[in-house]
Protein backbone atom coordinates (compact mmCIF):
# COMPACT_ATOMS: atom_id res chain seq x y z
CA UNK A 1 0.00 0.00 0.00
CA UNK A 2 1.09 3.57 -0.86
CA UNK A 3 1.09 6.53 1.41
CA UNK A 4 -2.23 8.52 0.29
CA UNK A 5 -1.68 12.33 -0.38
CA UNK A 6 -0.81 14.96 2.07
CA UNK A 7 -3.91 16.40 3.97
CA UNK A 8 -5.48 19.60 2.49
CA UNK A 9 -6.24 22.36 5.05
CA UNK A 10 -9.51 22.97 3.84
CA UNK A 11 -10.54 19.53 4.09
CA UNK A 12 -9.54 19.94 8.20
CA UNK A 13 -12.26 18.47 10.51
CA UNK A 14 -14.11 21.44 12.26
CA UNK A 15 -12.81 20.63 15.59
CA UNK A 16 -9.11 21.03 14.11
CA UNK A 17 -9.82 24.29 12.72
CA UNK A 18 -11.31 25.74 15.99
CA UNK A 19 -7.95 24.81 18.54
CA UNK A 20 -6.19 26.75 15.79
CA UNK A 21 -8.39 29.67 15.30
CA UNK A 22 -8.72 29.64 19.37
CA UNK A 23 -4.96 30.16 19.78
CA UNK A 24 -5.35 33.88 18.36
CA UNK A 25 -8.80 34.54 19.60
CA UNK A 26 -7.52 33.50 22.52
CA UNK A 27 -4.28 35.82 22.91
CA UNK A 28 -6.54 38.85 21.84
CA UNK A 29 -8.55 38.98 25.25
CA UNK A 30 -5.21 38.10 26.70
CA UNK A 31 -3.41 40.75 25.29
CA UNK A 32 -6.46 43.20 26.68
CA UNK A 33 -5.70 41.72 29.91
CA UNK A 34 -2.15 42.16 29.81
CA UNK A 35 0.16 40.21 32.18
CA UNK A 36 -2.14 40.69 34.89
CA UNK A 37 -1.89 38.69 38.21
CA UNK A 38 -5.24 37.14 37.19
CA UNK A 39 -3.41 36.30 33.80
CA UNK A 40 0.12 35.06 35.52
CA UNK A 41 -2.37 32.95 38.21
CA UNK A 42 -2.87 30.76 34.87
CA UNK A 43 0.95 30.04 33.95
CA UNK A 44 2.31 27.20 35.14
CA UNK A 45 5.34 27.82 37.71
CA UNK A 46 7.76 24.62 38.15
CA UNK A 47 8.13 24.71 41.88
CA UNK A 48 4.19 24.41 42.25
CA UNK A 49 4.87 20.86 42.00
CA UNK A 50 6.77 21.14 45.19
CA UNK A 51 5.44 23.82 46.77
CA UNK A 52 1.81 22.80 45.83
CA UNK A 53 -1.03 25.42 44.29
CA UNK A 54 -0.07 23.70 40.70
CA UNK A 55 -3.86 23.36 39.63
CA UNK A 56 -5.16 25.22 37.72
CA UNK A 57 -1.84 26.27 35.59
CA UNK A 58 -0.64 22.81 35.10
CA UNK A 59 -3.81 22.97 32.72
CA UNK A 60 -4.33 26.58 32.19
CA UNK A 61 -0.84 27.79 30.69
CA UNK A 62 -1.17 25.93 27.56
CA UNK A 63 -4.19 28.44 26.61
CA UNK A 64 -1.61 31.28 27.06
CA UNK A 65 1.07 32.37 24.62
CA UNK A 66 4.02 35.10 24.77
CA UNK A 67 3.38 36.86 21.79
CA UNK A 68 1.42 37.20 18.24
CA UNK A 69 4.99 34.63 16.60
CA UNK A 70 4.39 31.84 19.23
CA UNK A 71 0.79 32.19 18.54
CA UNK A 72 1.68 32.00 14.87
CA UNK A 73 3.52 28.75 15.45
CA UNK A 74 1.59 26.86 17.52
CA UNK A 75 -1.89 27.64 15.69
CA UNK A 76 -0.13 26.85 12.14
CA UNK A 77 1.47 23.14 14.09
CA UNK A 78 -2.17 22.70 15.22
CA UNK A 79 -3.22 22.76 11.97
CA UNK A 80 -0.31 20.87 10.14
CA UNK A 81 -0.75 17.77 12.68
CA UNK A 82 -4.26 17.98 13.68
CA UNK A 83 -6.56 16.98 11.02
CA UNK A 84 -5.19 13.21 10.71
CA UNK A 85 -5.55 12.95 14.12
CA UNK A 86 -9.07 14.47 14.41
CA UNK A 87 -9.91 11.86 11.76
CA UNK A 88 -9.60 9.33 13.65
CA UNK A 89 -12.34 10.06 16.02
CA UNK A 90 -15.63 10.96 14.44
CA UNK A 91 -18.66 12.69 15.44
CA UNK A 92 -19.47 15.07 18.31
CA UNK A 93 -18.35 12.28 21.00
CA UNK A 94 -14.68 12.44 18.63
CA UNK A 95 -14.21 15.73 18.78
CA UNK A 96 -14.88 15.70 22.29
CA UNK A 97 -12.21 13.00 22.42
CA UNK A 98 -9.98 15.16 20.26
CA UNK A 99 -9.90 18.01 22.51
CA UNK A 100 -8.89 15.40 25.34
CA UNK A 101 -6.34 14.08 23.84
CA UNK A 102 -5.08 17.77 22.95
CA UNK A 103 -5.58 19.15 26.30
CA UNK A 104 -3.67 15.59 28.01
CA UNK A 105 -1.11 16.22 25.82
CA UNK A 106 -0.27 19.93 26.73
CA UNK A 107 -0.35 18.63 30.54
CA UNK A 108 1.96 16.15 30.00
CA UNK A 109 4.45 18.69 28.19
CA UNK A 110 4.12 20.83 31.31
CA UNK A 111 4.20 18.54 34.02
CA UNK A 112 7.46 16.97 32.31
CA UNK A 113 8.37 20.50 32.16
CA UNK A 114 7.76 20.64 35.56
CA UNK A 115 9.66 17.84 36.92
CA UNK A 116 12.58 18.64 34.85
CA UNK A 117 13.27 22.08 36.25
CA UNK A 118 11.31 21.08 39.52
CA UNK A 119 11.98 24.44 42.20
CA UNK A 120 12.52 26.60 39.31
CA UNK A 121 10.40 29.84 39.53
CA UNK A 122 10.07 30.52 35.62
CA UNK A 123 6.63 30.89 34.12
CA UNK A 124 5.67 28.52 31.23
CA UNK A 125 3.29 29.18 29.02
CA UNK A 126 2.20 28.26 25.12
CA UNK A 127 0.26 25.04 23.78
CA UNK A 128 3.60 23.68 22.30
CA UNK A 129 3.22 20.90 24.30
CA UNK A 130 -0.50 19.88 22.94
CA UNK A 131 0.85 20.87 19.65
CA UNK A 132 3.81 18.33 19.54
CA UNK A 133 1.31 15.86 20.79
CA UNK A 134 -0.65 16.12 18.17
CA UNK A 135 2.47 15.91 16.08
CA UNK A 136 3.94 12.71 17.52
CA UNK A 137 0.25 10.98 17.22
CA UNK A 138 0.32 12.05 13.18
CA UNK A 139 3.62 10.50 13.16
CA UNK A 140 2.46 7.11 13.97
CA UNK A 141 0.12 8.17 10.77
CA UNK A 142 2.53 9.34 8.17
CA UNK A 143 -0.25 10.35 6.10
CA UNK A 144 -2.39 7.31 6.24
CA UNK A 145 -6.18 7.94 5.76
CA UNK A 146 -7.69 4.38 6.79
CA UNK A 147 -6.80 4.96 10.82
CA UNK A 148 -3.64 2.62 10.44
CA UNK A 149 -1.20 2.89 12.83
CA UNK A 150 2.99 2.79 12.54
CA UNK A 151 3.93 0.35 15.41
CA UNK A 152 6.42 2.36 17.64
CA UNK A 153 9.25 0.28 16.15
CA UNK A 154 8.62 1.22 12.96
CA UNK A 155 11.71 2.51 11.22
CA UNK A 156 10.07 5.76 9.93
CA UNK A 157 8.51 6.63 13.05
CA UNK A 158 11.94 6.31 14.98
CA UNK A 159 13.88 8.02 12.17
CA UNK A 160 11.55 10.80 12.03
CA UNK A 161 11.08 11.25 15.70
CA UNK A 162 14.99 11.27 16.46
CA UNK A 163 15.34 13.84 14.27
CA UNK A 164 12.47 15.84 15.42
CA UNK A 165 13.92 15.78 18.98
CA UNK A 166 17.25 16.33 18.05
CA UNK A 167 16.14 19.64 16.20
CA UNK A 168 13.63 20.44 19.54
CA UNK A 169 16.38 20.00 21.60
CA UNK A 170 18.52 21.89 19.78
CA UNK A 171 16.45 25.03 19.57
CA UNK A 172 15.85 24.71 23.41
CA UNK A 173 19.36 24.76 24.11
CA UNK A 174 20.60 27.32 21.77
CA UNK A 175 17.39 29.39 22.68
CA UNK A 176 16.15 29.42 18.72
CA UNK A 177 12.93 31.13 18.69
CA UNK A 178 12.48 33.77 16.11
CA UNK A 179 10.13 36.29 18.07
CA UNK A 180 10.32 35.36 21.01
CA UNK A 181 13.68 36.81 22.24
CA UNK A 182 14.59 36.89 25.68
CA UNK A 183 11.85 33.91 26.31
CA UNK A 184 12.86 30.38 28.07
CA UNK A 185 12.30 27.69 25.09
CA UNK A 186 10.26 24.64 26.99
CA UNK A 187 11.72 22.29 24.95
CA UNK A 188 11.06 19.43 27.43
CA UNK A 189 7.49 20.71 27.36
CA UNK A 190 7.58 19.75 23.37
CA UNK A 191 9.31 16.50 24.02
CA UNK A 192 7.11 15.38 26.74
CA UNK A 193 3.84 16.24 24.65
CA UNK A 194 5.52 14.59 21.81
CA UNK A 195 6.03 11.77 23.84
CA UNK A 196 2.58 11.49 25.09
CA UNK A 197 1.00 12.18 21.84
CA UNK A 198 2.96 8.89 20.47
CA UNK A 199 2.23 6.77 22.97
CA UNK A 200 -1.38 7.50 23.65
CA UNK A 201 -3.01 7.68 20.22
CA UNK A 202 -3.01 3.84 20.07
CA UNK A 203 -5.51 3.28 23.44
CA UNK A 204 -7.02 6.78 22.76
CA UNK A 205 -8.23 5.54 19.44
CA UNK A 206 -9.44 2.24 20.61
CA UNK A 207 -11.50 4.42 23.82
CA UNK A 208 -13.03 7.01 21.65
CA UNK A 209 -12.53 6.46 18.12
CA UNK A 210 -11.84 4.33 15.45
CA UNK A 211 -9.74 0.77 15.88
CA UNK A 212 -6.18 1.77 15.18
CA UNK A 213 -5.11 -1.17 13.33
CA UNK A 214 -1.30 -1.64 12.56
CA UNK A 215 0.78 -2.41 9.99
Amino acid sequence: MTDSPPEKIFNAPAVAIVVAASMPVLYLLQARAGWSDAVLALAFEPASLRDGGWWPGLLTSMFLHIGWAHVAMNAVGAIAFGPPVARLFPGLRGAFAFLLFYMACGVAGALGFGLVRLGSHDLAVGASGAVFGLMGAAIRLLGRRDGRLRPLTDRRVLTVSAVLMAVNAGAGLIGLAPGMEGALVAWEAHAFGYLAGLLLIGPWTRLWGRSPRTI
